[in-house]
């Protein structure tokens, strides 16, 4: 943390002073606001109070930053400092992140990956923690959601909601229409797993190719259907999740879910 006085001091309210260093060095391409805030907003921010009456706690001598007490309200902190208010911890307030990425192939749908490969947040870069919504494969591509709100991704994973997947899959070999409709009827997989009734729709100018609706998420649940019967997935392209789609988005891209898409979100896992 640091002061806007030109020596950079914490001034304590016993008048004593001690050098401040910032506990987190800038990152590159990190602007100053992405790093440093200051110390009557952060407290504001976190919705402790307004940003006034912050200026007076901080006067009064009532907030510590990591231990020390602090009574100039220019004092500038940082998401790593430890900022107390009559010895009551204050939190960063969380801004809810949501986003939809066109997800390309080779690539992790994980926050990190032990073997250094590309992961999504490779392509979504933000400071703020979120983390997918569900998975896709390494090799499938299309419609991903990623957040910070725990409650929203829970429910829209979670099987009782039957959360609507709409998928485009590319076969080895044309499919039969008896197996078209054993698999719309609902399958057993090879661990005993039964899938639920779908709709499936077999493309008339190429008849390898498929659009298959889901309202489950079992684990690589797609190309197991499909190997049930001996064919194999070449090429796996999620359209939409949950009713979100990446229309106009290029691969490998990424926006925030627009005032119409949350609403909708919400409304089907009773969010609203």
């Amino acid at each position: 943390m640091k002061t806007m006085t030109k020596k950079r001091e914490l001034v304590s309210s016993n008048k004593t002073t001690t050098k401040a260093k910032s506990t987190r060095p800038k990152k590159k391409g990190e602007s100053e606001l992405d790093v440093d805030i200051r110390l009557n907003k952060f407290i504001a921010d976190a919705g402790v109070t307004s940003r006034r009456k912050a200026d007076k706690l901080i006067l009064d001598g009532a907030v510590k930053v990591n231990g020390i007490v602090v009574d100039q309200p220019g004092t500038k902190v940082n998401k790593t400092d430890f900022v107390t208010v009559h010895g009551d911890p204050v939190k960063e307030k969380t801004m809810p992140i949501y986003i939809v990425l066109n997800k390309p192939k080779n690539i992790i749908t994980t926050t990190d990956d032990e073997l250094g490969r590309k992961t999504v947040l490779d392509i979504v870069k933000k400071h703020a923690r979120i983390y997918p919504v569900g998975r896709l494969d390494r090799n499938t591509t299309g419609v991903l959601l990623l957040t910070n709100d725990g409650d929203l991704a829970h429910r829209l994973t979670h099987p009782s909601y039957e959360i609507e997947r709409v998928y485009d899959v590319k076969l080895d070999q044309v499919l039969k229409t008896e197996d078209a409709k054993a698999i719309s009827q609902g399958i057993e997989l090879e661990n005993g797993e039964k899938t639920q009734p779908c709709e499936l729709f077999i493309h008339t100018y190429d008849k390898s190719k498929v659009t298959i609706t889901l309202r489950e998420g079992k684990n690589h649940e797609v190309r197991r259907i499909f190997e049930t019967f001996g064919y194999e997935v070449k090429q796996l392209d999620r359209k939409t999740f949950a009713g979100i789609n990446v229309s106009g988005l290029p691969r490998g891209t990424y926006r925030h879910l627009n005032r119409k898409e949350l609403q909708h979100v919400k409304k089907i896992v009773k969010l609203n």
